[in-house]
Formats: structure tokens, C-alpha cells, sequence
């Protein structure tokens, strides 16, 4: 069923700002209270989910859990579980402690291979040592725009993401530089204090995320949907969390921090595709 009020006033904030208030209540049809039936079969066979959660400060992270394809199961449209034992990512992510604490969480169901993804936000609770329980609250579909094509190989089924420790810090290294000027892809997790948490991801050319300095990087925000959930929840609460992906290793790079949007830049190397939108993290934190 289609939810009465699908945006909240950051998202519209920043629809009104860029002037695309009608394209948006447009594509609002697709947001449901519930997952559209034609997805529960996609959402079954994926390997992989962004989640994004907060932790006991509020800080937003945002998490890739991994796993046999089968390891997320659409009930119905209303309920999805997750079946632990088949799931061989990074236990020391700050995901596993964080939904103990606050069960609010986003989900990004995203199959590269294939480009598509779709968006799931709602609660998910632990129902036995190996199960978890997403309750869903609400889901749309999204376009495939700025998905790179790639194929997860064995170390992105999960055999390289279980470290026995995970390093942390405040500042990047040279090592981190190289995975985010390298990257093309990466996920953004955001939240909205009454709508909750959200994942979503960023696609581009190698080295279209820019590092401004060791605490801050700079990301072009390109032409999308006018739904602006990401910049809308920013509006409202500049806390992100950031996930890079090491397509070749399997390792991840988790940020934690703020954010800052950058409207009506100057933009001569087209580097926003015409919005001359940009919108800065800065670092907090960092695990990888």
C-alpha cells in the first residue's frame, strides 16, 4: 500500500530547493508500506545487503553483511529473515552490537551483477542465535543508474571478511587513500530522527569520490530521482556513515562522521553531470 505522506520535510526541503517538487511527488508512487510482490523472489537470491544502523552514540554506520545466496529470505511482503549461519562477514562490525541496541535499521538489496537494487527501511530483531527478523516498514524500488556491473568473487562471499581484530582511528592512512580514490562504488547510510535509517548507494568512474584532506572527502551528487532521501535525512541530520569495498581483497573501510551539502558550485569539469551539488564528509571516525 502506498504510504499517505512518503517524504518528510528534509527530503521536500531540498526538493523545493533544486525545483523538482513535481518530478518528486511523481516518483513517490513507488514508495510502499510493504515490499511489491515481483521482489521477493530478487531479494532470495542475493549474496549480499547494506545495512545501515546507529550505534549507542547515534553515530551512523553503514555495513555490508555477505553470504550464500539464500541467506535472506522475503517471507512475505512485510517480513524478511536472515539466516546467520550462512553469513561469513566481519564480526566485529558495528552493525551486529548496534541493532541490540536500536532496532531502527536501512537495507539495500542490491545485486551488482545484475544492477538491481531496492530499498527496504524498517526494524529487524533477533529471533533465535541465527535468525534475524526484518520487519518492514517501508520499500521501493530503484533505478540502476551509476551501478557498476561486477560479479562478487570467493573473497566477497565472505572468506576474507572475518578478521580477528578490527584496526580504528581518526585520520586516513595512505593504504585508505588508495581504496577511496580507487573505488567507483561505495554505500551511504543516513537517518531522520521520526523516519529512520536509510542505506543507499553511490556509483561513478574510479576516483570520483575526492579527497580533500586526511578528515574529509568530496562527492559529486549526480542527476537521480528527485526523491533526494540521502540529502533530505542530511537536511535534518548531517550524521553518515560511509562503507568501501575492496572488490579485489574483500576488506572494508567504514566511516563514521558528518556531512555538509554544497549547493551551486562552480563546476567547469562537469563533474556533477550539471547539478553543481557536491556534499562533504568529514571523518569522525574510521574502521577497517
Amino acid at each position: 500500500m502506498r504510504i499517505e505522506t512518503p517524504y518528510h520535510e528534509g527530503e521536500l526541503q531540498v526538493q523545493e530547493r533544486v525545483g523538482v517538487l513535481e518530478e518528486g511527488a511523481q516518483n513517490s508512487r513507488v514508495i510502499q508500506d510493504s515490499i511489491i510482490k515481483g521482489a521477493l523472489r530478487f531479494i532470495n537470491q542475493l549474496p549480499m545487503a547494506v545495512f545501515g544502523s546507529l550505534d549507542d552514540e547515534q553515530n551512523v554506520w553503514a555495513s555490508v553483511v555477505i553470504g550464500k545466496p539464500g541467506f535472506m529470505l522475503a517471507e512475505n511482503e512485510r517480513i524478511v529473515t536472515f539466516d546467520l549461519s550462512a553469513i561469513m562477514s566481519n564480526p566485529y562490525d558495528p552493525f551486529w552490537k548496534n541493532i541490540e541496541g536500536n532496532q531502527n535499521v536501512g537495507m539495500l538489496a542490491i545485486e551488482l551483477a545484475s544492477r538491481r537494487r531496492l530499498r527496504i527501511n524498517g526494524r529487524i530483531s533477533r529471533v533465535s542465535d541465527d535468525v534475524l527478523q526484518l520487519t518492514v516498514e517501508e520499500s521501493y524500488p530503484n533505478c540502476p543508474k551509476y551501478i557498476q556491473r561486477r560479479y562478487l568473487t570467493t573473497s566477497m562471499n565472505g572468506r576474507d571478511m572475518t578478521p580477528t581484530s578490527t584496526e580504528n582511528g581518526t585520520v586516513l592512512s595512505p593504504a585508505q587513500y588508495t581504496i577511496i580514490s580507487r573505488a567507483d562504488t561505495f554505500f551511504v547510510s543516513s537517518v531522520h530522527p521520526e523516519r529512520g535509517v536509510d542505506a543507499s548507494h553511490r556509483g561513478g568512474n574510479s576516483r570520483f569520490v575526492k579527497i580533500v584532506d586526511e578528515h574529509t572527502l568530496r562527492i559529486p551528487d549526480y542527476p537521480g530521482n528527485s526523491m533526494f532521501n540521502t540529502l533530505g535525512n542530511f537536511a535534518v541530520n548531517p550524521r553518515a556513515g560511509l562503507i568501501f569495498l575492496d572488490f579485489e581483497s574483500g576488506k572494508t573501510l567504514q566511516l563514521t562522521g558528518r556531512s555538509e551539502v554544497l549547493y551551486d558550485v562552480a563546476d567547469s569539469a562537469d563533474e556533477t553531470g550539471g547539478t553543481h551539488r557536491y556534499w562533504q564528509f568529514h571523518i569522525d571516525r574510521w574502521l577497517g
